[in-house]
C-alpha cells in the first residue's frame, strides 16, 4: 500500500522545496561558480577579483537585477519569472548580457578556464531560449545551471565536487515539487547543462 503523506509533511517539504528554488538560484550559482572559477585560474587575487566581477557582473549581476526591476514594476510575477510567456525578455537579456561580458573577458585576455566556462553558458543559453520561446516549452533554467555548475567545478576545480551532483539533483526534485516544471522540463534542463560542462567544456580547454 503507498505510503500516505500528511498536510503538515506536504506543507514541510514543499517550504524545503522553496528555499532550495531560492537559495540555489540560477543567479546565485552562476555568479558562485565564475567568481570562484576566476579566483581558481587567476595568477593573484587582484586578478581573480577583476576577472570574477565582469564575469560574474555580466552573467549573474546584471539580468538578475534587470529581472528584479521588472518584478517591482509588475511585468512578472516573481524574480525566477516562473510565467512562461514573461520569459522572452529576461531570457534575450541574459543571453546578450553573458555573450557581452564573454567577449569583453576575450579581449582583456581572461585565463582560459573562465573564458571556455562562461563561453559554455551562451551556448546553454543559445540552447535554451529558443526551445523556450520558439517551442513554448518552459525547459529548467534552474535546473541547466545547477548541473551545469556541478560538472564544471568537478571538471575545472576538483574531482571532490562530484559531491555537489545530489545538490543539483535536490535543485531538480525542487522545481518539480513546485510545480513550476515537470519531470521532463528539469531532465531537458540538467542535459542541456552536462552536455554544455561535461562535453563541451572538456573538448575546449
Amino acid at each position: 500500500m503507498p505510503a500516505v503523506t500528511s498536510p503538515s509533511g506536504q506543507a514541510r517539504s514543499a517550504r524545503v522545496a522553496k528555499l532550495v528554488t531560492d537559495v540555489l538560484s540560477p543567479a546565485v550559482l552562476v555568479a558562485g561558480l565564475l567568481l570562484g572559477v576566476a579566483w581558481h585560474s587567476s595568477p593573484d587575487p587582484a586578478q581573480a577579483l577583476k576577472w570574477g566581477l565582469i564575469a560574474a557582473g555580466a552573467a549573474s549581476f546584471l539580468p538578475i537585477t534587470y529581472i528584479i526591476r521588472g518584478v517591482r514594476r509588475g511585468r512578472w510575477a516573481d524574480a525566477h519569472v516562473s510565467v512562461r510567456e514573461h520569459r522572452t525578455l529576461p531570457l534575450l537579456v541574459c543571453l546578450l548580457s553573458t555573450a557581452v561580458g564573454a567577449g569583453c573577458l576575450y579581449l582583456a585576455g581572461a585565463p582560459r578556464e573562465l573564458l571556455v566556462l562562461i563561453g559554455c553558458m551562451v551556448a546553454a543559453l543559445a540552447v535554451a531560449v529558443p526551445v523556450t520561446l520558439l517551442l513554448r516549452w518552459k525547459i529548467s533554467l534552474h535546473a541547466l545551471v545547477a548541473a551545469g555548475t556541478a560538472i564544471a567545478l568537478t571538471v575545472l576545480v576538483s574531482p571532490y565536487f562530484v559531491a555537489t551532483w545530489p545538490v543539483a539533483a535536490l535543485v531538480g526534485w525542487s522545481r518539480v515539487r513546485l510545480r513550476d516544471h515537470t519531470l521532463a522540463q528539469v531532465l531537458a534542463g540538467a542535459a542541456t547543462g552536462v552536455a554544455a560542462t561535461g562535453v563541451l567544456l572538456p573538448a575546449l580547454l
